[in-house]
């Protein structure tokens, strides 16, 4: 059975920073000097540019952005336009799949089955649409996943949205999608659960889903 290293992080944790995390780590599980990780963590507002993105699914220019707190970077994920922030519970799986199955749709549906099983837990029906990527309810998105994957060693991930600023994703088009309505943990609960406990049962159905031993070695604060 493999082994998984999980690390929560607390605070907000500035997104080109732990993009620079990810790599590192992915050279490091790539070589066998760090054992497969999952982070845990929350952004500072910030939209990202995936490598499909295109630029017209931002949809507010540089003084809008600046005026709402939100910054604009690109990263190099799969996948078009997402937000992150305060509020949306991140996680980054570095793995080396070769101690799973090598396969990127395999990874994918793992991934969303993972969020899928946290909302049963709270007595949601999560869904898949077929032609996407992500963990849907009644037709609106909970959960974004994007990965990036070079000789089978991933990162980035999926985000959770429990209780993010909704207004913040009227700035961009998500993922590409038109016409489709982004929710939350906090809209769809009669009571908004503690992160903590979110990530308690990401870890949980993580380990189910991934048939792993999950070991939480570290508490870090962001820098």
């Amino acid at each position: 059975m493999a082994s998984v290293n999980c690390i929560r992080m607390q605070g907000l944790v500035d997104y080109a920073t732990m993009l620079e995390r990810q790599q590192a780590a992915r050279g490091a599980v790539a070589s066998g000097d760090m054992p497969s990780t999952l982070f845990f963590l929350e952004h500072p507002s910030t939209i990202t540019l995936g490598r499909n993105a295109l630029s017209d699914h931002v949809l507010c220019d540089s003084d809008g952005l600046a005026a709402a707190g939100v910054r604009l970077l690109a990263t190099d994920r799969g996948g078009d336009v997402t937000y992150h922030g305060p509020g949306q519970l991140v996680a980054y799986p570095v793995l080396d799949l070769n101690q799973w199955t090598p396969s990127v749709d395999w990874y994918l549906r793992s991934l969303e089955e993972t969020v899928i099983r946290v909302l049963d837990h709270y007595g949601l029906k999560g869904e898949r649409i077929p032609e996407y990527t992500g963990v849907w309810v009644n037709g609106a998105k909970v959960a974004a996943v994007g990965i990036a994957i070079k000789q089978w060693i991933s990162w980035h991930g999926f985000a959770l949205n429990v209780n993010p600023i909704m207004e913040h994703w009227k700035l961009i088009v998500p993922c590409g999608i038109q016409n489709r309505p982004v929710t939350s943990l906090a809209n769809l609960l009669p009571e908004t659960p503690p992160m903590e406990e979110v990530i308690d049962q990401c870890i949980e159905a993580f380990q189910a889903v991934f048939a792993c031993d999950i070991t939480e070695t570290m508490v870090e604060n962001a820098d």
